[in-house]
């Protein structure tokens, strides 16, 4: 199993923006940033997005997926995932996009909540592939 290596999960500990990018139904990528998080014992990197949206339909038709980061303190130091959404869920999406806004922005809740359309849910990625450099 392809995991996230020890000396790169802190990665995930600070405010480190994240692109995720997937394709469209064209066939051309589609990359955005993101807020990212990692649960290490289920070995899955973590998006929250509101339902509906572009990432969501995305993923729907094609669940390969590559995202990758930059160490906020040194651009050096990245890490790049290639893997595949194994599941969309909004079972504690509001709760992870509040922890989310705890983390990236400093607040109790998300601020948007309740103004965007559809519901909250979390892309389940599961690495199949991992690339670190710079450290």
């Amino acid at each position: 199993m392809t995991t996230i290596p020890e000396e790169f999960r802190d990665l995930f500990e600070k405010q480190t923006f994240a692109h995720l990018s997937t394709l469209l139904p064209d066939g051309t990528p589609h990359s955005v940033p993101v807020w990212i998080d990692y649960d290490a014992d289920e070995n899955h990197l973590l998006v929250n997005t509101v339902r509906g949206s572009r990432k969501e339909q995305n993923v729907r038709e094609t669940a390969h997926v590559a995202v990758s980061m930059t160490d906020p303190d040194d651009p050096y130091r990245f890490l790049t995932v290639r893997g595949e959404v194994v599941e969309l869920t909004e079972d504690g999406a509001v709760e992870h996009v509040n922890r989310l806004a705890r983390h990236y922005m400093g607040v109790e809740e998300y601020p948007r909540l309740g103004e965007e359309d559809g519901a909250r849910v979390i892309l389940k990625i599961r690495p199949n592939s991992v690339t670190t450099g710079g450290d």
